[in-house]
């Protein structure tokens, strides 16, 4: 089974892969309709994080803001399997560091960072673009996906523009291996800590919803004394991004446990808040708060 879900991703992966763009945002259009109005794909999850986060919101306003959601949804689906065939013109082209220079000076002091990202407009060109546009060695710390063939897939094509991607199970030894290179350690944020983790998550004030974050980032940062900065994608019109880079704290070691993260859900808030259509509303980032308030 493993080995025909891997035939069919190569096929799919190929055939987009030789599409143009502006082909494919028609399809992703057609895929936006059945995913919202045949299928209503996670309509709920959806439907219940607005209420959450916007409760103010008129019923109106939502259903225009899933509709968008939706649309961004299945763009970011085509433009996640095109990455396995775009050329570094594209990348280049499509989505752009607009100040790399704000981390250039850790690369002449020789000092590597992590890089934090949120599940918000398109991040998985990020881990292709961040190579291609700065001078530091570039590791990505991603789960290992269930099938192990598409898993080497995906590494061995976003090692062919220079960036490695790392197990999230090995994250302390990946520190450890290239603790003296200039690294760029890429990290999304914003997932909901599982049931194992809720102990262990920081409870933050977020989109007006006490919620848990993900300790990894800020611990690393903290263990290692690494400058944070974060990524803010944007699109600028279909298929085509900026990302513009804050640091969030540079003298890491010295800062207060929650401190970094705090940051880190300030800014994800204040951006979310200004073009809501480009978070993933379709996951279920208060689940644990769910079951909390269940009890």
């Amino acid at each position: 089974m493993k080995y025909l879900s891997y035939g069919l991703f190569v096929f799919f992966v190929f055939v987009i892969g030789i599409i143009p763009f502006r082909l494919l945002y028609m399809f992703s259009d057609f895929m936006c309709f059945v995913l919202s109005g045949v299928f209503k794909y996670r309509r709920k999850v959806i439907l219940d994080n607005l209420n959450r986060v916007f409760p103010e919101m008129s019923a109106s306003r939502k259903r225009e803001l899933m509709k968008d959601f939706y649309r961004h949804l299945t763009d970011l689906l085509i433009e996640g399997i095109k990455s396995f065939r775009m050329t570094e013109a594209q990348i280049n082209k499509r989505h752009i560091i607009i100040n790399p220079e704000l981390v250039e000076r850790f690369h002449q002091e020789g000092r590597s960072m992590i890089i934090v990202a949120a599940h918000y407009a398109n991040w998985e060109w990020g881990s292709l673009s961040a190579s291609l546009q700065t001078n530091f060695n570039v590791v990505g710390l991603y789960k290992p996906l269930s099938n192990p063939f598409v898993d080497r897939f995906l590494r061995n094509s976003r090692f062919r523009f220079g960036t490695t991607l790392a197990s999230i199970y090995e994250t302390s030894l990946t520190f450890d291996k290239y603790r003296n290179i200039p690294t760029i350690y890429l990290m999304a944020a914003d997932q909901s800590p599982s049931k194992r983790e809720r102990n262990k998550a920081l409870w933050i004030d977020f989109l007006g919803v006490r919620t848990a974050f993900l300790r990894g980032p800020e611990k690393h940062a903290r263990n290692n004394d690494l400058p944070v900065v974060y990524v803010d994608i944007q699109r600028v019109k279909r298929g085509h991004y900026v990302m513009e880079l804050e640091v969030l704290a540079e003298n890491t070691a010295d800062l207060a446990e929650g401190e970094i993260t705090g940051r880190y859900a300030g800014k994800l808030e204040s951006i979310i808040r200004k073009n809501p259509a480009n978070w993933l509303w379709s996951h279920r980032r208060w689940k644990l708060n769910s079951q909390a308030f269940s009890l």
